[in-house]
C-alpha cells in the first residue's frame, strides 16, 4: 500500500485525539511555546517529490512488521523530566478509518511501524500518544508540551538495550498545517519524533485543533 495523500497519516488530526474533562482541557489548551523549530528542520533532507496531485508521497508498506531481524522496535519509553514510563506498541494505519492506529489505552503510546526502527541512521522513528480521555483521564503524553531542549528520553528496544536521546525541539502546529513528510521521514539525521494533541479543544469536531510536536536527537 503506498499513501500519497495526507489524509492517510491523520492520526495526528483525529486517531491521537480525545473526549476529555473540563479540568483537563484547561490545561491541554495551553500554548505551547515554540523552541528549536530550526534545528528540527535541520535534521531533515530535502522534502520529497511531490506527486501529481501535488501531496508529498509517504513511504508506506504494507503487512506485519518488518521481517528483518535488523529492525528494532521500541517497546518502552522513559522521559523522567515528565514523569513518563510507557509501554510502545507497533501501530500502523486503520484500514477502516485511514487513521493512525494509536493504541486505546492511554497509557501506551505507539510506535508508527511503517518508518524506521531505533537501528536505523537515518529518518525520523514516530512516536504518537494521547494527551488524555474522558472515560481515562490523563494520557502518557499529557505533560509533552512541557518538554524542553535538553531534557532526555529513554527509548528501550525489542534488544533490551536503551538508546537515550536530546530534546532539540518543541513545536505547535494547527494539525492541517503539519508537514507530516518531514516528521514521518525515511531520510535525514537519526531522530525521535513524540508526537501528541494539544491546543484548544474543538467540542464539535470532538478533538484538539493542534499537535504539539517534541524532536530528539541520539545523545
Amino acid at each position: 500500500m503506498t499513501v500519497r495523500n495526507r489524509g492517510a497519516l491523520a492520526a495526528l488530526a483525529a486517531g491521537v485525539a480525545a473526549l476529555t474533562v473540563a479540568a483537563l482541557l484547561a490545561c491541554a489548551a495551553q500554548p505551547a511555546r515554540t523552541v528549536g523549530a530550526a534545528q528540527a528542520s535541520a535534521l531533515a533532507s530535502a522534502p520529497p517529490t511531490a506527486t501529481a496531485s501535488g501531496d508529498p508521497s509517504v513511504p508506506v508498506t504494507a503487512g506485519e512488521l518488518p521481517s528483518s531481524a535488523e529492525t528494532i522496535p521500541p517497546v518502552r519509553l522513559l522521559i523522567p523530566a515528565i514523569d513518563v514510563t510507557a509501554t510502545v506498541d507497533a501501530v500502523g494505519i486503520n484500514e477502516r478509518t485511514n487513521e493512525f492506529e494509536v493504541p486505546p489505552s492511554v497509557d501506551e503510546i505507539g510506535w508508527y511501524r511503517y518508518g524506521p526502527g531505533l537501528e536505523a541512521d537515518a529518518g525520523s522513528v514516530v512516536v504518537a500518544g494521547h494527551v488524555d480521555s474522558a472515560e481515562q483521564g490523563r494520557g502518557a503524553f499529557f505533560r509533552l508540551r512541557e518538554l524542553d531542549q535538553g531534557d532526555t528520553v529513554t527509548v528501550t528496544g525489542s534488544d533490551g538495550a536503551a538508546r537515550r536521546y536530546r530534546v532539540v525541539a518543541r513545536e505547535e502546529y494547527a494539525k492541517t498545517k503539519i508537514p507530516l513528510d518531514r516528521y514521518f521521514a525515511r531520510d535525514g539525521k537519526p531522530r525521535l519524533t513524540l508526537i501528541t494533541c494539544g491546543g484548544p479543544f474543538d467540542a464539535k469536531a470532538r478533538k484538539y485543533r493542534d499537535n504539539i510536536v517534541v524532536t530528539a536527537v541520539p545523545a
